[in-house]
């Protein structure tokens, strides 16, 4: 799940000795569950104000991208985003965005939880920041009043397609918010709170443990010094990274040379041998499958040893006949004409003395 510590010693550039401390010796940080730090009060906040303090540090849903850990966000792109190079955006989610349904049913994941605990909860209205590192922050949802055993509430919701994740408990990036979350705070255990499919409700004690904390600390703090020292971190393969890449470099005229790099010309010789393979098995999958829907005819489900296959139309849809509209109407079409950058054609080509073969990948 994570980096051993003596591996992610490696990783460590910074000479602060709070953080060596930290490392070598979490006890002498992390064990004395130091209290917050309450950074800036939330109340009067508007959004872009509370946008401009997230950036200034790493806060607790910012946790699993920035050790590499999330499922939606790679660190390039988070990266991109407290760098400055992507602007966050400063309007509201709208109803399409889980986020909306997030912050909209977070007030009734917390009194349904009030409910079936018995749990007093209260809101913080703050921006919490960790004692010792301050790039460590912490927007909890709420706080569980008078509870020994149990101090922070997270809520989640879920739909149909994210309660996947939760049927072996709390996922990870989830816990390494929560962690996150409980390394800023000092505090023992949270619960986390989630509405799965708007009437399912499970809550999950997620209880303080000082060596994945630890790991935590070193992780963040080795990106922060990538921001800090504005260095890229380096891509991931996530369809996120790829995206930031898309964004970080727009593409010009020059050419470089990697002849002379041999671990560039390695990547490069397995990449060519990679695409290689992937065709061919591109190929056969294709076959494959269209035996099957040869066999099926206009059936829209097939049953086997092993499993089944659905094989359906989609709904008719709608189009707008651009073509036509520029040729009866060029003046109303110019008027809602806009332009699309251009994309970057990743193309590779690979010679030998014999042949040359070029894919676009």
């Amino acid at each position: 799940m994570f980096v051993p510590l003596h591996a992610a010693a490696s990783c460590i550039t910074s000479s602060s000795p709070a953080l060596r401390r930290a490392f070598y010796f979490p006890g002498a940080i992390l064990m004395k569950k130091q209290q917050a730090l309450r950074l800036v009060d939330t109340k009067r906040l508007d959004r872009k104000q509370w946008l401009d303090v997230r950036q200034g540090g790493i806060g607790s849903s910012d946790a699993a991208a920035a050790v590499g850990l999330c499922p939606y966000k790679s660190q390039l792109e988070l990266w991109m985003e407290k760098t400055g190079r992507t602007p966050p955006a400063e309007d509201q989610p709208g109803q399409d965005d889980p986020r909306y349904w997030g912050t909209l049913l977070e007030p009734m994941v917390a009194t349904a939880y009030q409910e079936r605990t018995g749990h007093k909860v209260r809101k913080l209205n703050a921006v919490l920041q960790h004692p010792a590192f301050p790039y460590m922050l912490a927007n909890i949802d709420r706080e569980i009043v008078g509870v020994p055993g149990v101090q922070v509430l997270e809520c989640k919701t879920a739909g149909e397609f994210g309660a996947r994740l939760w049927k072996d408990g709390v996922p990870e990036y989830v816990q390494l918010q929560v962690q996150h979350q409980l390394a800023v705070t000092g505090k023992a255990a949270a619960d986390v709170a989630v509405l799965l499919c708007g009437q399912q409700l499970e809550i999950h004690r997620v209880e303080r443990d000082d060596e994945v904390i630890a790991r935590l600390v070193v992780l963040e703090t080795r990106f922060w010094e990538y921001v800090e020292k504005d260095i890229e971190p380096p891509a991931d393969g996530s369809a996120s990274a790829a995206k930031a890449l898309r964004k970080l470099y727009r593409g010009n005229d020059t050419r470089l040379d990697f002849t002379g790099d041999e671990d560039l010309s390695r990547a490069f010789d397995a990449l060519a041998t990679l695409r290689d393979e992937l065709e061919v098995m591109e190929d056969e999958a294709e076959s494959l499958k269209q035996v099957i829907q040869q066999a099926m005819g206009d059936a829209s489900k097939a049953v086997f040893a092993h499993g089944e296959v659905t094989f359906k139309r989609a709904r008719d849809s709608t189009l707008l006949d651009t073509k036509r509209l520029m040729a009866e109407c060029p003046d109303i079409a110019a008027m809602y004409a806009v332009t699309r950058p251009g994309a970057r054609r990743f193309v590779l080509s690979r010679t030998s003395d014999n042949d040359a073969r070029t894919t676009t990948c």
